[in-house]
C-alpha cells in the first residue's frame, strides 16, 4: 500500500513481518473521532509505513472495525490486522466492557471481527485473559479454564479463521502453560514506569515471541502514572529536543528487538510524533537514567492492584 520505510524497522509476529511501530485503533470510536478524521488518520498511518493495526470487535460495538474496513479495504498484502477476544461492549457501566471469556463467546468475537473487517482470516487474535488488571475481572461462569479457551482458539486457527494466537493480560506462568499452543505474541501493560512483567519479557525474547506492550505511555486509569509526566523523562526529552512521549516509546524500542509498539491516538500530528520515536537514539547514560526511574513499590500492577482499586477511585 506504500513504499514508505516501516517505522522502527521490521520484526515478526508469528509468520507475519511488521513494522516495529504500529497503530492501536481503540481511540477511533465515534465518541472520540469523527468518521472523516478516523479515515484520514488510518490512511496517513499506512502512508507512513504502518502495516500493523491492533483492534477488537468490542471497540464501540464493532464500529472501530467497520471504520478500518471503510478506510482501508481492499487491504494491501502486507497489512497485518491483529484483534483480541475475551471481552464485549456494554453501556451504562463504569467502563464500557464486560467479560466474554467462554469459548462460544471467543468464537462469536472472531466471527464478528471477520464480518466487520471484511476479512476471511484475522492474522493474529489475542486471547485477553483477565488475570492482570486493570479493567475487568472474571466472576461466575466467566471463570474459564485456560485449556478450554485455547482449544477453541486452536480450532479457529485450524479452520483458517485466524492465522495465529496471542495472549494478553497474563503473568509468566500462564504464558508458559499456553506456549505449546503456538503463542506468537503477548500483550501486557509495560512502560518505563511499569515493569512488573520484565520476567515475561525475558521469556518472550528467549522464545521468539513478539512483545506488544499496552499502556506504553501510562494510562487514564486512576493512580497509574503517565510517562510524559516523569521528571527524568522530561529532562531527557528536553536535552534531545523531542517530546517526553517520544522518549517513552524510544525506551521501549531499545529494550528488545521483539518489541512491537501500538500507540493509539486520534490525532495525525500525534501519530507522526509517535512514529518519529524510531529515529531517537538513547545513549547509554540516558538509558541508565531511565532505567533508574522505576520504583516497584509504587507499581500498582506489580503489587496486584487491578479492577478493585480502579473502581474504588471512581
Amino acid at each position: 500500500m506504500t513504499d514508505a520505510p516501516h517505522p522502527g524497522g521490521v520484526t515478526e509476529i508469528g509468520e507475519f513481518e511488521v513494522a516495529r511501530v504500529g497503530y492501536g485503533a481503540m481511540q477511533l470510536d465515534p465518541e472520540s473521532a469523527s468518521t472523516k478524521d478516523a479515515f484520514a488518520l488510518l490512511r496517513r498511518a499506512v502512508e507512513l509505513g504502518v502495516n500493523h493495526i491492533d483492534t477488537a470487535s468490542f471497540y464501540s460495538y464493532g464500529e472501530v472495525n467497520r471504520r478500518i474496513r471503510a478506510a482501508l479495504a481492499p487491504y494491501g498484502d502486507d497489512l497485518v490486522i491483529v484483534s483480541k477476544v475475551g471481552a464485549k461492549s456494554v453501556t451504562g457501566g463504569v467502563i464500557p466492557l464486560a467479560a466474554a471469556q467462554r469459548p462460544a463467546e471467543l468464537r462469536a468475537a472472531v466471527e464478528a471481527d471477520l464480518t466487520q473487517l471484511g476479512l476471511d482470516r484475522i492474522h493474529v487474535v489475542n486471547l485477553r485473559r483477565l488475570e492482570l488488571g486493570p479493567g475487568l475481572e472474571a466472576v461466575g461462569d466467566q471463570i474459564v479454564d485456560l485449556d478450554d479457551q485455547l482449544a477453541e482458539m486452536i480450532a479457529l486457527r485450524d479452520e483458517g479463521k485466524i492465522g495465529a494466537i496471542g495472549i494478553s493480560s497474563v503473568p509468566l506462568e500462564t504464558v508458559r502453560r499456553a506456549f505449546p499452543a503456538g503463542i506468537v505474541c503477548v500483550q501486557n501493560a509495560y512502560s518505563v514506569l511499569n515493569r512488573a512483567q520484565e520476567d515475561l519479557l525475558e521469556f518472550c525474547v528467549a522464545e521468539g515471541i513478539a512483545w506488544v506492550p499496552f499502556f506504553p505511555l501510562g494510562s487514564s486509569f486512576p493512580g497509574f502514572p503517565k510517562v510524559a509526566d516523569d521528571p527524568t523523562v522530561r529532562a531527557i526529552a528536553a536535552d534531545l529536543g523531542v517530546t517526553p512521549s517520544q522518549i517513552g516509546l524510544a525506551w521501549l524500542l531499545a529494550q528488545a528487538s521483539n518489541t512491537l509498539l501500538i500507540p493509539g491516538t486520534r490525532s495525525i500530528a500525534h501519530l507522526e510524533e509517535n512514529l518519529g520515536s524510531d529515529r531517537i537514539v538513547l545513549r547509554a547514560d540516558a538509558l541508565a537514567r531511565l532505567d533508574a526511574v522505576y520504583d516497584p513499590s509504587t507499581d500498582r500492577l506489580a503489587n496486584g492492584d487491578g479492577i478493585e482499586a480502579f473502581l474504588d477511585e471512581r
